[in-house]
């Protein structure tokens, strides 16, 4: 961590050197067609930079680029061991330039400069570290075979492909994909997200320091119905990567139908219960967890626990203490480190949480905190982590993404009423269960049609464990060695000997 200050902080945001342009084959250029697009800071409401506005036309270029790159074998055929090397100099550049990357991703989405640093950096770093160290150590197969044949199993880079990321987690959710997809020796093009692409457009430079050749990584900011679309359509885009919306997420399953069929790996929208049963093991770590489960990242999270589910028996105990732990996440100036609780990302999305907030009072919810927009003098997008008791599940509130901070309880009187209740929701990314009884924990996790389970905590795991949903939550898994599946193409060789 860092010992600077607000103060600190600000200063080095009145002169930092912002870049907003599209990088292709390795160099800084504007779109083709010159459009830019303004990069508003929700901290305050200052502008922040323009930014280069891709459009088909720069995506040609970028794919032509990178099908180029990448069939010239300047990366995709070198040595594991070698692209290993690039890959972990990679990582350590994040590191170093950790606090540039922090304040990048706080200015432009208004996450807290504490989490932005020893979160979002840190743990992208530790991303593409993973995932070049793995990239030497990963084997291939030989099959059970006569004594005449032999049978090999190998996994070769799938080729170009790209990769469409959220506004929440800029910098995190690019090196999910960046590291398995670059270890393996593919082509990268990278699309941020219109309303966070300022880490994306800055980690470009970072790769070519670290020795990845031009045109094995590219990066075209811009409008998901102009260079995204154009991307998913493009004929000779092997694999699309995606964390988004389902909405989004589905569309472009039929962008890939409608061109060459490539790869379609998507992490979408959740709708994640935490259940607290009357024997969880200890109720105020409970309600602590089930606080910042809402309130972490201004609920800006896909696995956000936006459904808690108590058991009735305790529920009336167990709701003040949720709102008890709820006050100590306050919304703050995302520079200041002592900040928990920083802006949503723009107007567009705060507005979107006010609406269901106001869904909330109109389909009968109890109020019982937050629920008002704050710091409005700013300038900035702030919310107040709010609180709805009296939630049944077939409420808005309980059955919509809405992604701010936005927590619905709900009450249930059995362990089978629970599971269907949490089950009872078109996505299926992630759940938490709070249980003494091991045998309840298990089958309880069993029972949930969820990617993550987490029990007695919330949001555990590390990069050895497969991320990624259930049912509109996506296909595919982030981290973990199963990420490597999504970027490599298995081929049989049968040698008549």
């Amino acid at each position: 961590m860092t010992s600077l200050t607000r103060d600190d902080w600000e200063q080095r945001a009145n002169t930092l050197k912002i870049e907003g342009r599209a990088f292709i084959h390795g160099e800084y250029r504007a779109a083709v067609s010159g459009a830019t697009f303004e990069c508003i800071s929700p901290v305050d409401g200052r502008m922040l930079v323009e930014v280069a506005s891709c459009d088909l036309a720069d995506a040609e270029l970028a794919v032509q680029d990178a099908r180029s790159t990448f069939n010239s074998g300047v990366w995709s055929r070198l040595a594991p061991a070698q692209r290993k090397r690039v890959m972990i100099r990679f990582a350590e550049l994040i590191d170093q330039h950790g606090e540039e990357l922090a304040l990048l991703e706080t200015l432009d989405m208004g996450k807290p400069i504490s989490d932005a640093l020893g979160i979002d950096v840190s743990s992208a770093a530790n991303s593409i570290r993973w995932s070049g160290e793995a990239i030497d150590k990963i084997y291939d197969e030989v099959a059970a075979t006569a004594h005449d044949q032999l049978g090999l199993v190998t996994r070769e880079p799938i080729g170009v492909v790209a990769a469409i990321v959220p506004w929440n987690f800029p910098l995190l959710m690019s090196c999910w994909k960046l590291g398995p997809a670059l270890s393996t020796g593919n082509s990268v093009i990278l699309k941020p997200s219109e309303k966070s692409p300022l880490t994306g457009i800055r980690l470009a430079q970072l790769a070519i320091e670290a020795g990845i050749p031009a045109g094995v990584f590219n990066v075209l900011p811009g409008y998901g119905h102009t260079v995204g679309k154009a991307l998913a359509l493009h004929m000779d885009v092997d694999t699309l990567v995606f964390t988004g919306s389902t909405k989004i997420a589905k569309q472009l399953m039929v962008y890939a139908g409608e061109s060459n069929m490539k790869r379609v790996w998507l992490e979408a929208g959740g709708k994640s219960p935490n259940i607290v049963f009357a024997d969880a093991p200890d109720l105020q770590a409970a309600a602590e967890a089930a606080a910042g489960a809402i309130a972490f990242n201004q609920g800006e999270v896909c696995t956000a626990g936006s459904r808690l589910l108590v058991e009735n028996s305790i529920k009336d105990a167990f709701v003040p203490l949720v709102v008890a732990a709820i006050k100590s996440w306050k919304p703050g100036n995302p520079l200041d480190p002592a900040t928990n609780v920083g802006a949503l990302v723009d107007t567009t999305q705060m507005n979107n949480v006010l609406s269901y907030i106001q869904a909330g009072h109109d389909e009968g919810a109890k109020l019982v905190a937050g629920g008002k927009r704050v710091m409005e003098e700013t300038g900035g997008t702030y919310v107040e982590p709010t609180i709805f008791d009296g939630v049944n599940n077939a409420m808005r509130i309980a059955r919509e993404e809405i992604f701010g901070p936005v927590l619905s309880v709900i009450g249930f009187d059995s362990a089978e009423e629970a599971v269907a209740i949490a089950n009872d929701t078109p996505y299926g990314l992630a759940a938490a269960v709070w249980t003494s009884n091991l045998s309840k924990a298990h089958l309880t996790a069993k029972a949930l049609r969820a990617g993550s389970v987490w029990v007695n905590q919330y949001d555990g795991g590390d990069m050895t464990a497969p991320f990624g949903g259930f049912k509109q939550s996506g296909n595919g898994r982030d981290k973990s060695l199963h990420a490597f599946d999504k970027y490599t193409e298995l081929k049989a060789t049968w040698i008549k000997l």
